[in-house]
C-alpha cells in the first residue's frame, strides 16, 4: 500500500484540505480528511481526479495541421473528410499504434487518464479484413498499454455511405462491415482487452446505419456503453429530414430506446424539444468544442442543456490539440460568443465555471466510458496534480483554482499523473515521452514524404 497526500483536493462531496490518499493494488483503499501527512507519503498540493475523453479518432492527430489552409470557398467538415480519407489509406497497425500512442500519452499529460477510443479503422487498404479482424484493435490496445491510460473500446459499425442505406464511397472502403462480420470483430475485439478495460460498440451515425442493422448491432454491447455521432452538421440533419421526416437525434428519441447507455457525440444542432428530451432520456452530450470549432460545425446548446438536467461530457475527436481545460474553456466560450455574455454555465450550487464544467465532464466521461472516478474508497487511484508554483496559481483558493486552471494557465500547469495507482507523468513529462515520441515522428515523417 502506498500513500499520497495533499494540502488540498477535490472529493465527491467537494473541496477538503489535508487529505490522505492510501492506494492498493490500483484502487483507492482509504481516504482521510483533515489530516496531516505521515512519513513516507508523497506530498502536492492540488489533487484532482483523472477524468475520461469519452470520443477520440487516435489516428487522425497524424493529421493534425494538414487541413488548415484555405483550399476552397466552401471548406467544411465534407472537405475536411477528403482529406482524412486520403491520410487513413497509408496507415498499417504499426503506425496506428505508433500514432495512438503518442495521442494517449499527450492525453495523459493533459488530465485525461482513461478514452473511448471510437475505433472504425478496421480493414487494410484494399478493404478486406485482416486475417485476424481486430488486428487494428489490438494496435489501440498495445498503444493503451504503453501508455498506461485507461482503456474504453468501441468497435465503430458502418456500413453506408449515407442516409437510407446508400452505397459507401470508396474512401470508407477501410471501416466497412455487415452485421455478421461486426458481430465476429466485436468477438475478436473483446478478446484483446486487458482486465480493467472497458467495452461497448459504437454504430457510427444514421448515415452509416440503418434501422435494421441499429437494432441488430445493440445486444452486442451486451449492457456497455453505445456511442453514435448525431446531428454534428447542418447538412446532415437536412439529410435525415429529407430521409425519414425526423432530425437525426428526434429519430434517436423516437425509434432507439435512448437512455443512460448511450453517448450521443456532438449532437450540436438541437431544437428545443430535442434538448429537453435529449436531457431527459440519460444520455450523455458528447461535446469536443476544440474539434468542432476546428471544423466548423457549430455550437451545442449547453446553457439550456444543462439547466435541463442534462449530462455532458469532454473528447478530443480529431485530436488536432489534445487538452483538457481547452475543451472546458472552449465550452464555455463558445456560449458567450454566442449569446454575448459572461460565465453561463455556472449554476447556483457550482457557481465556479471551472469547477461546474470540470464537474460535469467527470461525472458524464464516467458514465460514456463505464468506469468509475472520483477521489473515493473503492475507485480507480486515477487522479493528477496540478503545479501550484506555476503563477497562475498565485494567491489561489479552492473557490477559484479550476477556474485559473481552466481558463487561465498554460499547457505546464500539470504536474503528476497517476492511474491505476502508478505515476505515470512527472514533472509534467509522461515516463515514456521521449522513445513514444521518437516513434511518432519517423512513422508520421515516412506517411508524409
Amino acid at each position: 500500500m502506498t500513500a499520497l497526500w495533499f494540502e488540498q483536493a477535490l472529493l465527491p462531496g467537494g473541496w477538503a484540505q489535508g487529505v490522505r490518499v492510501a492506494i492498493d493494488a490500483g484502487r483507492i483503499a482509504a481516504v482521510a480528511t483533515g489530516v496531516a501527512a505521515q512519513p513516507g507519503d508523497e506530498r502536492h498540493a492540488i489533487a484532482l481526479p483523472g477524468i475520461a475523453n469519452l470520443h477520440c479518432h487516435g489516428f487522425q492527430r497524424g493529421m493534425a495541421g494538414l487541413s488548415e489552409f484555405r483550399g476552397r470557398p466552401d471548406d467544411d467538415f465534407w472537405s475536411w473528410r477528403e482529406i482524412m480519407y486520403r491520410f487513413l489509406d497509408r496507415l498499417t497497425p504499426e503506425d496506428i499504434a505508433a500514432i495512438n500512442a503518442l495521442v494517449f500519452v499527450e492525453m495523459m499529460e493533459s488530465g485525461f487518464t482513461r478514452v473511448a477510443e471510437f475505433h472504425y479503422l478496421h480493414n487494410d487498404a484494399d478493404g478486406q479484413r485482416y486475417a485476424d479482424p481486430a488486428e487494428t484493435a489490438g494496435a489501440v490496445v498495445a498503444a493503451a498499454e504503453e501508455s498506461g491510460i485507461g482503456l474504453t473500446l468501441l468497435p465503430v459499425f458502418y456500413a453506408h455511405g449515407d442516409f437510407g442505406g446508400a452505397p459507401p464511397a470508396p474512401g470508407q472502403r477501410r471501416f466497412l462491415s455487415d452485421v455478421d462480420t461486426f458481430a465476429t470483430l466485436v468477438e475478436a475485439s473483446r478478446a484483446k482487452l486487458p482486465a480493467d478495460a472497458g467495452f461497448g460498440i459504437a454504430p457510427h451515425s444514421l448515415r452509416a446505419v440503418t434501422a435494421e442493422e441499429l437494432a441488430a448491432i445493440l445486444p452486442l454491447a451486451d449492457g456497455g456503453p453505445i456511442h453514435i455521432h448525431a446531428a454534428e452538421q447542418v447538412r446532415e440533419v437536412e439529410a435525415s429530414l429529407a430521409w425519414s421526416g425526423e432530425r437525426p437525434v428526434e429519430w434517436l428519441l423516437n425509434h432507439a430506446d435512448v437512455d443512460a447507455r448511450w453517448c450521443l457525440v456532438h449532437a450540436t444542432h438541437l431544437t428545443d424539444s430535442e434538448c429537453d428530451r435529449l436531457a431527459a432520456s440519460g444520455a450523455v452530450a458528447g461535446l469536443c468544442p476544440v474539434t468542432e470549432a476546428n471544423l466548423g460545425d457549430g455550437i451545442f446548446p449547453a446553457a439550456r442543456y444543462l439547466a435541463a438536467g442534462g449530462q455532458i461530457g469532454i473528447g478530443t475527436d480529431s485530436n488536432i490539440l489534445i487538452d483538457v481545460a481547452g475543451e472546458l474553456r472552449g465550452l464555455e466560450y463558445s456560449q458567450r460568443l454566442r449569446d454575448r455574455r459572461r460565465a453561463l454555465l455556472g449554476s447556483e450550487a457550482v457557481p465556479s465555471i471551472g469547477e461546474r464544467l470540470f464537474r460535469e465532464a467527470l461525472a458524464g466521461g464516467a458514465r460514456a466510458t463505464g468506469a468509475g472516478t472520483g477521489l473515493a474508497v473503492g475507485q480507480p487511484a486515477d487522479l493528477f496534480t496540478l503545479a501550484a508554483t506555476d503563477p497562475v496559481f498565485a494567491g489561489a483558493d479552492m473557490r477559484t483554482i479550476l477556474d485559473r486552471w481552466v481558463f487561465a494557465a498554460r499547457g505546464n500547469a500539470i504536474d503528476c499523473v497517476w492511474r491505476g495507482g502508478q505515476k505515470w507523468v512527472a514533472q509534467g513529462r509522461h515516463v515514456a515521452r521521449d522513445a513514444v515520441a521518437d516513434r511518432y515522428r519517423a512513422v508520421v515523417g515516412a506517411l508524409l514524404a
